[in-house]
């Protein structure tokens, strides 16, 4: 094999990584489930928009796709199946059905509810997960909550390429998401280092005033740390794609420690994005793990490791009574 095709094999393994159908299992029943959070406590105003179509500016995807204006017709037609399908498909019941079902009608539902002139980009990795959660086919059948049993999906430790391609996408639009803000800072101060020596945490601040933010107020020179590590963490976040074990814990750690401080400080929150770093969890193990330590087998194993040392004691103690009759 020529070095060529070694680069091009090396690059598709990293594309495609052999991950257990578990992760898939519940990434997708976490997933859907906070797609209906996020339409009730995010994007919550879709449905308004429907009511007053007259303030509806289309983004460039309804645009190009010519999608219909909002109405309270297609909107509450929008909800019903958004819900109806993220339940189906949270049980991983059919998941190719259900989930195709997601993926377009949460990105009209998303295109509509932020076509009021503010794009928030924390959706982007839960947008491209739910469009390739559905490519993913599973080898057992949903409804089967009983972690115990070995035919549930949450158990299925069968490596597929196919489930490493679709995580694959999920973790690159996860650091996407910091590396593209990074640039936008970038390109918002001219090309220039400006942003993270500006006054931008100060000002969101005294705009979205908070006691820990107040309290930084007095400290600025903090504020320029937190924006200089901000903006170089975002920038330096593609190697985590290619950290394994506890260094790729560490920065997804940093970055959930990111958002909990701009909760702490600007009551802004990531969690379209947060929930998405699940994709770096290994959470094909936690059945296992559960199994291990409270299965049956555990207690079974226990028992029969007592067994062995009471059987153990017994021996030990007919041969002091032999010995004891021997010497009498």
């Amino acid at each position: 094999m020529s070095a060529e095709a070694t680069r091009t094999q090396r690059a598709l393994n990293w594309f495609t990584p052999a991950i257990a159908l578990a992760r898939i299992a519940w990434l997708r029943t976490i997933l859907y489930l906070f797609v209906i959070l996020d339409m009730h406590a995010f994007v919550r105003d879709t449905r308004l928009k429907g009511e007053h179509p007259g303030l509806y500016q289309p983004l460039f995807l309804a645009r190009l796709f010519d999608l219909p204006k909002p109405s309270v017709a297609n909107t509450t037609t929008l909800y019903v199946v958004l819900i109806v399908a993220c339940l189906v498909a949270s049980t991983n019941r059919l998941p190719r059905l259900a989930g195709w079902i997601v993926a377009p009608a949460f990105t009209w539902w998303v295109l509509i509810g932020m076509s009021d002139g503010k794009v928030d980009h924390d959706h982007l990795a839960l947008v491209v997960a739910l469009w390739v959660l559905p490519t993913v086919a599973p080898r057992t059948k949903g409804w089967n909550w009983n972690w115990r049993r070995e035919v549930s999906p949450y158990a299925d430790q069968t490596r597929s390429e196919a489930a490493g391609w679709a995580i694959k996408c999920v973790q690159i639009s996860v650091i996407s998401t910091y590396f593209l803000s990074a640039i936008a800072k970038l390109r918002g101060s001219g090309w220039t280092l400006a942003w993270p020596g500006s006054a931008i945490l100060t000002w969101a601040i005294v705009r979205r005033p908070h006691p820990v933010g107040e309290w930084l107020l007095h400290h600025p020179w903090m504020l320029h740390v937190m924006q200089w590590v901000g903006i170089i963490g975002e920038f330096l976040s593609p190697v985590i794609l290619w950290l394994k074990g506890r260094w790729q814990l560490l920065g997804a750690l940093f970055f959930i420690g990111f958002h909990l401080a701009n909760t702490a400080i600007l009551l802004i929150h990531f969690l379209p994005t947060v929930v998405c770093w699940l994709a770096f969890a290994p959470m094909e193990r936690i059945v296992p793990w559960f199994k291990q330590r409270w299965g049956p087998n555990s207690s079974d194993s226990s028992s029969s490791s007592a067994g062995d040392a009471g059987e153990a004691e017994d021996q030990a103690e007919e041969g002091r009574q032999a010995k004891e009759q021997a010497g009498a």
